[in-house]
This record gives structure tokens, sequence and C-alpha cells, in this order.
């Protein structure tokens, strides 16, 4: 499993970013950038939310929060979207006793 610094240092390598860009970008130092990424410090929310602006992710990801997933279903009727709940449920209920 990747840690969070670890997933910081891919995001900027697949933007094609130097530590000293992104951090131009962020508003904070090269030095910083490399603490994030070596998990020696933490950002503060605020530049989170600039480094998930940057790099193109939820602040969720970037801080590895498994956040659960949702389909929007307002644009179908009531029927359809018991349906779709219904297969859901069904889709989780095979997952938890398939074998490993």
């Amino acid at each position: 499993m990747i840690d969070c610094s670890e997933k910081l240092r891919q995001l900027r390598a697949g933007k094609h970013l130097t530590q000293e860009q992104l951090a131009h970008r962020v508003g904070v130092t090269k030095g910083m950038i490399s603490a994030y990424e070596t998990a020696s410090k933490a950002p503060s929310l605020e530049v989170l939310i600039r480094l998930s602006r940057v790099l193109g992710v939820t602040v969720d990801y970037l801080v590895c929060v498994d956040a659960p997933k949702y389909v929007d279903l307002s644009a179908l009727d009531d029927s359809s979207a018991a349906l779709v709940i219904a297969l859901v449920d069904k889709l989780g209920e095979n997952s938890q006793h398939a074998p490993r």
C-alpha cells in the first residue's frame, strides 16, 4: 500500500513537475515539498487544498482517505433508482462471500 507522502511524490512526478515548480505553484518552499514527500512534515489544510487543485485530485485522495464511492441517481425515476440500489446491494453481498 502506498503511503501519502509517496502518493504526493508520484502525483508531482506524474505532472512532470519538479519540487521547486510545485512549491512555486502552491506557495511554499521547495524544502517544504521535500518535507511533505519524506513525511517529516505534514501540510496545513490550506496547503493541502492548494496541492489538490494543482495536482488535480481531491484532498481525501491526497491524504489517503478512502472516501465512499457515490453514484448520482437523481436523473432516474424511483423505480430505476431502486433497481440500481438493489443491484449494488447484491454485488456487495457477493463480494463479501467471494473466496480470497
